[in-house]
Parts: structure tokens; sequence; C-alpha cells
């Protein structure tokens, strides 16, 4: 806990720009169509199994084994999860601590077709699983949830490029309507913004902003809160990630683990369209939802929230390493402003998490309020994507 507190202290010093001197004209190049970006890793999966996963700092020149796969695929699912539908083809539509989904097209209804990435612990799948998951449409690997691809060191992107090299063809994007086939080796080139942030802060009340703000001072009001943060939710695979830590970035989510490793808990940031069509999350305690300026697009799939920024990165051993204070400035951290703390500093988000007892049925008042008393919310950003 007091490694957290200095580096949350840290993370204050360098917000020298407060929300304050934010000027809502300066919106959103972050949400631009085309973002200029720069490649810090490539991903390899061998799609066989005991085909490898790999990963290459210098754009394929070398390339570092991080494990095997266990099960290939020979299918995508049609019946992608309602966010993908933002994602284009060819694309990685979501990124996690427990899955990695990639597009490949769109169905006439719009529906996303994808196929899967997961780590080790899914090869027997947990019981009642509450999120997407697609069994035959899916390569399984021996890597842990939490480390590696998987929010470790090397997680992709939403939006990141996904290639494929064949038997027979040179390496290219994925063709529309790809399948995976055996032996393929399918690549994720993991690319982030040139201009990449400091931090976002959004203030957690309704009609609060939602600002960008940059290393060299400049800020960019992106949004506006339509719905608060108040409680917490039995959100899956936030057992897979400790509380403070992004779980999940898709074009229609961003989830943060408020749990310690082995337990559930969690809020998400979700946009007004998706969360209108989902009904129940519109107005409820454990989603604060978010909306554009005006005169500006819907925020589904865009950029700085859900596209492009912003992935699960950490490991929980960093905080044993002798350069853990390099390690954490170098992963994403969320921490917040209470509304009862005068002082008005930065701290780590409230530890909060489900007992056994409430994994099922109602969610109980306390955990509904769990957040009342959070008045803003940070991600603070690698120094060093």
């Amino acid at each position: 806990m007091r490694r957290l507190l200095l580096l949350s202290a840290f993370g204050c010093l360098l917000s020298a720009v407060c929300l304050a001197q934010v000027t809502p004209e300066a919106a959103s190049p972050e949400a631009a169509p085309v973002l200029k970006l720069k490649e810090i890793y490539r991903i390899k999966v061998w799609n066989q199994a005991g085909g490898t996963v790999e990963v290459s700092a210098d754009r394929g020149k070398n390339w570092q084994r991080l494990g095997k796969v266990v099960a290939p695929t020979v299918q995508t699912n049609p019946h992608g999860y309602a966010a993908a539908r933002w994602v284009p083809d060819g694309q990685v539509a979501a990124t996690a601590v427990n899955a990695i989904h990639l597009k490949t097209s769109t169905e006439a209804d719009g529906r996303a077709v994808i196929f899967s990435l997961l780590p080790k612990e899914f090869y027997s799948p947990p019981r009642d699983y509450r999120s997407y998951f697609s069994a035959d449409a899916s390569i399984y690997t021996d890597i842990p949830a939490g480390t590696g691809i998987f929010g470790g060191e090397y997680a992709p992107l939403v939006g990141n490029r996904v290639m494929v090299h064949r038997a027979g063809y040179v390496y290219q994007p994925v063709p529309p309507g790809y399948v995976p086939w055996p032996e393929d080796r399918i690549y994720l080139i993991v690319e982030v913004p040139v201009d990449y942030p400091r931090e976002i802060e959004i203030e957690n009340r309704a009609g609060g902003r939602v600002v960008v703000a940059y290393f060299n001072g400049e800020t960019r009001e992106v949004g506006s809160v339509v719905f608060p943060a108040r409680g917490i939710g039995r959100f899956e695979g936030s057992k897979y990630a400790s509380a403070g830590r992004v779980r999940a970035n898709h074009a229609g989510v961003l989830d943060v683990s408020t749990s310690p490793l082995g337990s559930l808990g969690g809020f998400q940031i979700i946009p007004a369209g998706h969360a209108a069509a989902l009904k129940y999350a519109y107005g409820a305690p454990q989603w604060l939802v978010v909306a554009p300026l005006d005169g500006e697009p819907s925020l589904e799939g865009r950029a700085p929230l859900f596209r492009a920024f912003i992935k699960p990165d950490y490991l929980a051993a960093d905080l044993f390493k002798d350069d853990w204070e390099a390690r954490l400035l170098d992963r994403f951290l969320v921490d917040v402003k209470l509304k009862d703390d005068p002082s008005g500093r930065w701290r780590p988000l409230p530890v909060c998490e489900f007992p056994d007892y409430y994994l099922t049925g109602g969610v109980p008042e306390k955990l509904n309020n769990a957040l009342s008393n959070v008045a803003e919310i940070r991600i603070l950003f690698p120094v060093n994507p």
C-alpha cells in the first residue's frame, strides 16, 4: 500500500495542469479516424497444438517466447458480443486480462464475426461465466490470465491490426471472411498513438468533464459524464486484475478492477449509446456513463477511452522488484480523489470486493454505494508506453 501511495503522489506531481484550465473548444483530435501511430511490439500466435506465442520488440527481427498454444481453432463465431460492431474488420476488438477478441468481418445484420485468444484458465471454462465466451472459436494458450499478452507486459490495444501468414501465400491483413486454418501464424501489430497522454481525468458527477492531459501541458476535453459511478459489480475477469488496474477495454467498455487478485469487484466506464441499448446499465451504480461533447460523434469505438489508447497492463510481481518505481510508472493505474478529503489529494482506488455469499443474487446496498465518496477518477498512463 505504501508503494501505491508513493506512486499516486508521484502521479499527482505530474498533474501540473488542472481540470479548471481546460477549454472545451480544444476538443477531440484523439477521436479522429486516423491517428499517427508507432509500433511498440508485435505478437505472433502459431495456430497449432504446441505452436508458440511470441513477442518481438524490433518489428519481427527477434522473437521472445511467452508461451504456447494448447488447442488451436478452425472456427469463427458470427454472433460476437454487441460492442464489437464498432471495431473495423481485421482489428483487435477487445483486450483483457482474461481474453483477446479478434474481429474478422461483419454480418449483414451488423453483428461481428470474431475469434478469441484465451489464457490457460479457460481450457476448463469457469462455471457460470457471465461474459462473452465462445468455446469452439478460441485459441487456448498456456499463458496465465493477467500475464503476457493477457494484461501483462504485452497486451494489445483495441484497433490494432491483425495479420496472417499462411503456407502458400504471403503475410497480409486478415481478408474478409477469414477463418483460421491449422498452422496459420496470426500477428497482432501493437501500435500506440505517437502523441500519448499523461492521464485522463473524469469528474465523477452528472455533467462532469472527461479531460485528456499530455506531458507537454496540453489538455483536451473529450466528453462528459451522464451518470457517475456509485457502486461496484461482479464483472468477470476482475479476479485476474488488482484493484486500481484496467481489467478490460473494448469499443463499448473500459473495465476497472476494485478487488484484489482472486476476488470479484469492479466498475465500468461505457459510452451513452451503448449504455442505453443495454438498458440495465443506464443509470445503474456500477456503470459510469459518458457522452460526447455537443456536435461530436458518439463515443462507441472512439479514442481515447474506447480505442487505441488503453490496455490492461500490470504484473503483481512488479511491487517486489528492485526497480519497482520504474515498473509501476510503465503501467496503467487508476486512482481517485474523495469528496470528504479536504486535501484534494489523489489516492489509491478504494478496495471493494464481493464476499462469497454475494456472488449470486442481489447486490447489497453497501456495494451499490461503494464508490459514492469518489469525486474524481484518474487514469494514469505509462510514462514509457
